[in-house]
């Protein structure tokens, strides 16, 4: 580490927040304010509730370590707040942590750039049902705005469907319905400008779910992921093109899954993934020799191009 601790000033560490991910996202952010104050960082955990402003121009800060998942922290909000105030802040810009966040325009963006993404359809409402159905069953359907897998299902015929989209809707008034994609899921943590050794998901449940990812004892993590060197470099240049292709910056994680025929196809990005030590970001660059202290570290840096 060439800087010093001091070089970073005075740092809030942005965590909670409003949304339904606010006790994933304060385990996170307790997780990253220890590790800096390990490493003498003058940090200091903010909550974000609605007194956030406040909180910040009261605290006389120097930038912002995002830790906020979900809306109001990684869907631009926080990020357009902090270039009011003019607080430099980790990670991902306004546009891309917005296009991330978003799922449909998301993958619309990908589509239309040629990367590859299984078929998927809007649900604004009851009508657009049948259109989710013709993709064909079985079908993902999810909130286009939700993180941590909240509010998704697996549709195995039109009952289920209808009964998967109002409850997908009970967490956002747009939800979309994705063609099942039955093989491997993988995940790419993206740390400045390369990929991190990829790791594999392994469930018995039907998908990763909210379950499968923060209370099952059965979920597996493969890292290595099993793919042999030349496949496991293709699968990190798509995730590296799906990221950038969003604008994004400084670290995230690109989720994607093979199909039967052997194609990747992408499913999203977190611009501001989990980060207490058992996350997935952690656990890949844990195996590409980074440690969770190191890899804090790293992530603050990218504040520094804002400066």
């Amino acid at each position: 580490m060439s800087l010093t601790a001091a070089a970073f000033g005075r740092v809030a560490v942005l965590m909670g927040g409003c949304s339904a991910e606010r006790e994933v996202s304060l385990c996170s952010g307790r997780a990253v304010l220890d590790a800096l104050l390990r490493q003498g960082v003058d940090a200091h955990g903010v909550d974000a509730g609605a007194d956030v402003l406040t909180q910040l121009a009261a605290g006389s800060y120097d930038r912002a370590f995002i830790v906020l998942h979900g809306r109001g922290g990684e869907d631009g909000v926080i990020q357009g707040a902090l270039e009011t105030l003019g607080l430099p802040y980790t990670g991902s810009g306004v546009a891309a942590s917005a296009l991330g966040m978003d799922k449909y325009r998301c993958k619309l963006l990908w589509r239309g750039l040629g990367l590859p993404t299984a078929d998927f359809v809007l649900l604004e409402d009851e009508r657009d049902l049948g259109a989710a159905a013709a993709l064909g069953f079985p079908l993902m359907i999810k909130p286009v705005h939700e993180g941590s897998s909240l509010g998704m299902a697996r549709a195995e015929n039109e009952d289920e469907l209808q009964e998967a989209w109002r409850e997908a809707a009970r967490y956002d008034r747009q939800v979309m319905a994705e063609r099942w994609i039955s093989g491997p899921e993988y995940t790419a943590a993206i740390l400045g400008e390369a990929a991190l050794p990829l790791i594999r998901l392994e469930t018995p449940r039907p998908f990763y779910d909210y379950q499968a990812k923060y209370e099952a004892d059965s979920t597996r993590y493969l890292c290595p992921c099993g793919l042999d060197e030349a496949r496991e470099r293709a699968a990190q240049t798509l995730a590296l093109q799906a990221f950038r292709a969003l604008g994004a910056q400084g670290w995230g994680r690109v989720d994607f899954m093979q199909d039967g025929a052997g194609e990747f196809l992408l499913l999203e990005v977190n611009t501001v993934p989990g980060m207490t030590d058992h996350s997935l970001v952690p656990m890949a660059a844990r195996a590409g020799g980074i440690g969770f202290d190191e890899l804090v570290w790293r992530i603050l840096e990218t504040s520094l191009e804002r400066d």
